[in-house]
This record gives C-alpha cells, structure tokens and sequence, in this order.
C-alpha cells in the first residue's frame, strides 16, 4: 500500500516567535527530503495569522530540493488575482518540475479572517464563487492557448508563458468536511483535503466523496485521499495534551476546546501516534499532511522511524 507523509513548514510559529528568518525553514525542508518524506506544505493567511507567503516561500524550498512535493496547505486562491496567481504557480511549476499541489480553501469564517478579506478588498460572502471562478480561470490560462474571459476578471486574447511543467497544471486539493465541500472535492478537484474529522468520521466522509465522484463519471479513486492532521508526540501523555492545547491557543487565539471540533489533534506516546495515523489510513487516506505542536526536528525524525508501522 502506498502511502504518503507530508510535512508543515512551521511559517507562522516562526514568525509568532520572533523567528522570522527563512533559512531554517528551508533547512528543515531538506531534512524532510532527506528522511523520506513525501512532500513538504506551507499555510496560507495575510494579516490573520501573519507567515511567510506560500508561494514564495515554496520556491525557496524547489531550489533546495529535488523530489518532495511542494503543497500548500491550504490557500486562499480568493485573496489573490487569478491571472497573477497563475502566473506565480505555473512559474513554481516550472522550477520544481512539476511538483506543486495546490491545497485551496474557502476561510474559516472567523472575525480576524473575515478582516483579512476586507483588506485585501475581495467580499467575503462572494468567496465559494470567487474559488471556483478563480481556479477555472486558471486551468484556462495554463493551457497556454489565447484565454476570452468575461466575468468576475476580464482577459482579452490572453496568453501565459510559461505554463507549468505538469500539462494541464498542478492538482488542486479541497479542503472542508461540509456537505457543500464534499461536493466540491468529489466533482471538481483532484484530492480531497480535509483537517478531520476522526477516523472514523473521516472514512465515512470519503465514502460520501466517492459516490459522489462516480455519479459525476470519475474513477473509483478518484478524488486523491489526503488528510491534515496536528500530533504532538511524548511519552508523557499529560504534557502532550498541555503542549497541544497550548499550541493551539497561541496559533489560532481561540479556546483549544473549540478548536479541536473542528481540527483534529493528537496527543501521546509514540505507539499510540503510530495507531491514530494507521486509523486514517485503514479508511482510506493515501496522504497524510501532518503539523507537529512543536519540537520539528524530533517528530519528523520519530514519524520517519514509525512509518513502516502504519
């Protein structure tokens, strides 16, 4: 069974440390490489959750490795004009040889989120259509032929160069476990991308995109199968529990309690970390995207020891 093992850069936790330096992200990214990971992902937020910018950022990180996948986990494509987003991508594409996977998202909707939308001008309520739009236009633009759009952006006889090393473009990934999410991952994108359920839950969803993916005359395995999901791994499983809910009070400003309804966490020893992961993949999941609660350098070199055990 082929599985997967994906790798968050820590972008925010640097920046909200006072660390806002690249260099050791990039490293890190090339101990992911050099461990055997599969690929390597970036979050996305302007001045929500203030990080380095993925796409930027994820160049850094083609021109310091040679095989893992570049991913972004996950964009708000709505935030940025889709011409230039897809001149960005495809240029990215280009330098990773065809490497990128574009995990996209519609936002939470939470106050300092919906802030973030008002400053870069774009209206909230507008963003499902915005996404959809956003990324067709895309694909159009990357085929390299003279691009006629008429809609939210006005193109006129428009040609991109270069377009990406992969035809077509880059694979987009829809994150959500929402009935409206499921559907949009089922019919349009080529993985499915959420941040949970549990296992369980998660099997039962992924049923629900298949049968949807069929009805519309897509493959059995089709969408792709991924999950993102946050561990902090130790022995003492109490201190695990407090450095998570610390974690995620400091990344997201919020209750952890809350949080965890809707991001799936997991605290504890290693053996117990290497059973949750094994629940995700016996429903199912051929790529698990993980973001550790700190301590980068120890678990991606514990989850490299566990993989075969999954």
């Amino acid at each position: 069974m082929d599985i997967r093992i994906g790798y968050l850069l820590p972008t925010r936790e640097a920046v909200m440390e006072g660390r806002p330096e690249a260099a050791p992200l990039l490293r890190l990214a090339e101990r992911a490489e050099a461990l055997g990971y599969d690929s390597v992902w970036v979050g996305d937020s302007l001045l929500a959750r203030p990080r380095h910018e993925p796409v930027t950022l994820l160049a850094g990180v083609a021109a310091r490795t040679k095989r893992v996948g570049l991913g972004t986990a996950v964009l708000l494509p709505m935030l940025r004009n889709p011409v230039l987003l897809a001149h960005q991508v495809a240029t990215l594409d280009r330098m990773s040889e065809g490497r990128v996977i574009l995990g996209v998202g519609i936002a939470t909707d939470v106050p300092n989120v919906r802030a973030d939308f008002r400053a870069a001008g774009v209206p909230f309520e507008k963003r499902v259509g915005m996404l959809m739009e956003g990324l067709r236009l895309c694909r159009a633009l990357w085929s390299g032929k003279p691009v006629d759009w008429a809609g939210r952006w006005h193109v006129e006889r428009g040609v991109l160069g270069p377009t990406p090393h992969r035809p077509g473009g880059p694979p987009f990934w829809g994150g959500g476990s929402a009935p409206a999410a499921l559907e949009r991952a089922a019919r349009h994108f080529e993985g499915w991308f959420p941040t949970g359920p549990d296992a369980a839950g998660y099997g039962g969803h992924l049923r629900q995109v298949r049968a949807i993916a069929r009805e519309a005359g897509r493959g059995p395995d089709e969408p792709e199968a991924a999950v993102y999901l946050t561990l902090h791994i130790d022995e003492n499983a109490a201190r695990a529990g407090e450095r998570i809910d610390a974690f995620l009070s400091g990344y997201y400003g919020e209750r952890p309690d809350v949080l965890k309804k809707r991001l799936t966490c997991f605290a504890g020893p290693a053996a117990a970390a290497a059973q949750w992961l094994g629940g995700y993949v016996r429903e199912g999941a051929r790529h698990l995207v993980l973001r550790f609660a700190g301590d980068h350098e120890r678990h991606i070199e514990t989850i490299a020891r566990l993989r075969g055990t999954l």
